[in-house]
């Protein structure tokens, strides 16, 4: 990300969020949560087609080399939980992983000799390697995502995200050090990733490939989802915490009282204090509005305790029921 993209960052930034545990959560812990990719409502978002842009035996060797990562990861993985670790076992773990990429690579070989497969360009050797390279490369993505909004007053992202007007949207400031994992959303293109970008990227570790393949993969969407303004903020999957500043939370306008209350009270002895804000119709129009949230009003009203309402009554003398 460039420093002349970096300045252009919003200076708020929000997250459309229903109101539930995992909301408690990331309010009351200044937590965020970076979601697998896979688990996005758009199909076709985080779904790269790999262009088989460069020859063969690049591809094979790129091929070879994620498969023997994810294997040697895999086997790792294993190894740690039973406390295997020491020599013997780093052997076996690179023998076979050196094995299972050389087979992956044998069995590419042996289905491109299929006579059912067409010789139009690029062939189907490469064709098959440019699937696998595709395959791999989606399995091995184990980065997550933060998914923000430019806006707090778009009707339809309060509908898709924000439990139709009935929950809330959190805003945030970007600190210094967080901009450069923070990214802005590029709407329209293809979903193309070039082979050649992928090679240099696990070959060469090229960190300009890197970031070109990030991009292709993570920050592409059709143009219909325009109208979502997306940035998106990238890390390791799960809950962590948050390397953004809260600085102000907006309720929707079918969000309850009690809600709010419950929202303000919680986050009342915070150490740096938060601007509290309700959406309302504009009259007439199909635009929303945000209005200051009146804090003194909710907390006169909240909490309640409905017997008390009754108990009022048994002060009143006997003369003052009412006589049949």
């Amino acid at each position: 990300m460039t420093d002349e993209l970096v300045k252009e960052i919003p200076p708020v930034l929000y997250k459309y969020r229903q109101f539930d545990e995992r909301t408690i959560e990331l309010l009351c812990a200044d937590r965020i949560y970076y979601a697998d990719p896979g688990t996005f409502n758009d199909p076709l978002d985080t779904q790269p087609c790999v262009e088989a842009d460069c020859d063969v035996p690049t591809m094979e060797r790129t091929v070879y080399e994620l498969v023997r990562r994810r294997v040697e990861d895999e086997m790792k993985t294993g190894a740690r939980t039973v406390s295997y670790r020491g020599p013997k076992t780093m052997a076996h773990i690179d023998k076979h992983s050196h094995a299972a990429a050389q087979r992956m690579i044998d069995a590419l070989q042996y289905q491109a000799t299929d006579p059912e497969y067409s010789d139009d360009p690029p062939g189907p050797l490469a064709s098959l390697l440019a699937y696998a390279i595709e395959s791999e490369l989606l399995k091995q993505y184990n980065k997550g995502v933060l998914s923000l909004a430019m806006r707090y007053d778009c009707p339809l992202m309060w509908s898709h995200y924000g439990a139709q007007h009935r929950g809330i949207c959190i805003g945030y400031s970007v600190p210094p050090e967080a901009r450069r994992q923070l990214h802005e959303v590029q709407y329209g293109g293809n979903r193309n990733v070039q082979a050649s970008a992928v090679a240099k990227m696990v070959l060469d570790r090229d960190e300009q490939a890197r970031v070109a393949v990030d991009d292709a993969v993570l920050l592409r969407k059709a143009p219909d989802w325009q109208y979502e303004k997306e940035w998106r903020l990238l890390g390791s999957r799960g809950a962590t915490e948050s390397p953004l500043e809260m600085v102000e939370i907006v309720f929707g306008m079918r969000c309850r009282r009690p809600v709010m209350h419950s929202v303000v009270s919680a986050l009342s002895g915070r150490e740096r204090p938060l601007q509290f804000y309700e959406m309302h119709e504009v009259r007439g129009t199909f635009d929303l509005r945000r209005c200051e949230l009146d804090l003194d009003e909710l907390s006169v009203s909240y909490p309640r305790r409905a017997l008390s309402i009754f108990e009022g009554f048994e002060v009143l003398p006997e003369s003052d029921e009412p006589k049949g």
